[in-house]
């Protein structure tokens, strides 16, 4: 198992509330612009995506892609972080 960023346990530590989409692990600036751009302002917004998704990791990744380019380690870090918040507070 790889080891988690601090973003990521910052993220995983405590309820999402209003957080920005930035504040997902995997989702630094130019990401975070992207996915801005196309209405995920938020990372409650990409929450919902995910859920829409049935948390399923091959379709997660594949739209995280498609929608802002995240590469594979992004996909994977930013599904990691939400996988791991909703294993805590779903």
């Amino acid at each position: 198992m790889s080891s988690t960023s601090q973003k990521h346990k910052d993220f995983v530590a405590e309820p999402m509330g209003e957080k920005p989409v930035k504040a997902l692990a995997g989702i630094g600036d130019v990401l975070g612009k992207k996915l801005e751009d196309k209405g995920f302002d938020k990372a409650y917004v990409v929450l919902g995506q995910f859920l829409v998704l049935k948390k399923e990791e091959e379709l997660f990744r594949d739209w995280l892609k498609d929608t802002c380019g995240a590469n594979a380690k992004q996909q994977g870090d930013c599904y990691g972080c939400l996988k791991e918040w909703c294993d805590a507070f779903l």
